[in-house]
């Protein structure tokens, strides 16, 4: 009988730690879950209203860091406000800066280069439309203003490099597909870190121009890197880029390897210049 009731007891024993041990697992905490906000913020500037695209996870606690996205020669569409998301979703305070005003857009080639040409005509034009950006972000509790980087796309990859040239103060930017024939850096001057995703078989940004871009640089010192996707043309982070080629024959084309590649370059570059450590 004793024996019986030792294994009796033992029995039930186990049984109630099974079922505490379950109880427990159920009531762990669980992981916040992310609670993206999407907002237009809209300001007067230059006589025309600034309509700048900001996403963030309202979830995250503390302050983040700031990324700025400069638009393709179009102006803000469905692909960078895509990409703003993306960013957001990593972490950070994604701000897609209107940079033509009045939600201006071109949705042809010639009235997107006649929007685009004022700045490479003189491209010190983008700086005050930049530093409006800013303040703006600086009302926002979340956002880290002592750990900003800016990201672009063709023109606003050339936006992007020229900002950095002109003292800008962000920890680094990153050129997609952009031109590189942007102003002179200066040393003292220039305090971002630069990384440039380029497509070497592009023929609107050629090889001459890139090895120009990389003298500049290296003239001065600079932190910069140039990754090159071998065949990859203008345009290829666009998955809309094929069909616009296409349509306006033009030498653009997306390539989703170089893509995924210069996507997770980004990433690591954003990491580092943070000094956070990103999945």
């Amino acid at each position: 009988m004793k024996i019986k009731l030792t294994v009796t007891l033992l029995f039930f024993t186990c049984f109630a730690l099974i079922i505490s041990c379950n109880s427990n697992k159920n009531k762990e905490p669980k992981m916040k879950e992310s609670k993206f906000k999407e907002e237009i913020v809209s300001y007067p500037l230059h006589s025309s209203t600034r309509n700048n695209f900001v996403v963030y996870d309202e979830s995250l606690t503390g302050k983040i860091p700031v990324v700025f996205i400069i638009h393709e020669w179009w102006g803000i569409n469905d692909y960078i406000r895509q990409r703003a998301r993306q960013i957001a979703s990593l972490g950070y305070f994604a701000v897609a800066i209107d940079m033509y005003g009045d939600n201006k857009y071109g949705p042809d080639p010639e009235s997107a280069g006649a929007l685009a040409a004022p700045f490479y005509d003189k491209p010190e034009i983008a700086k005050p439309i930049f530093e409006a950006a800013l303040a703006k972000i600086t009302s926002f509790t979340q956002a880290d203003t002592s750990k900003m980087a800016a990201i672009g796309y063709c023109y606003g990859g050339a936006m992007v490099l020229n900002l950095a040239r002109f003292g800008e103060n962000l920890k680094g930017v990153v050129g997609f597909h952009g031109n590189l024939n942007v102003t002179q850096p200066e040393k003292g001057v220039l305090k971002a870190e630069i990384l440039v995703c380029h497509g070497a078989a592009d023929p609107y940004v050629k090889e001459e121009e890139v090895v120009k871009f990389k003298k500049q640089m290296d003239s001065i010192g600079a932190p910069y890197i140039v990754k090159e996707y071998p065949d990859a043309v203008h345009g290829f982070t666009n998955p809309a880029a094929t069909e616009i080629g296409k349509k306006y024959n033009m030498a653009v084309a997306y390539d989703e390897k170089a893509d995924k590649e210069s996507w997770a370059e980004m990433k690591s570059f954003l990491s580092k210049i943070f000094n956070i450590t990103k999945s």
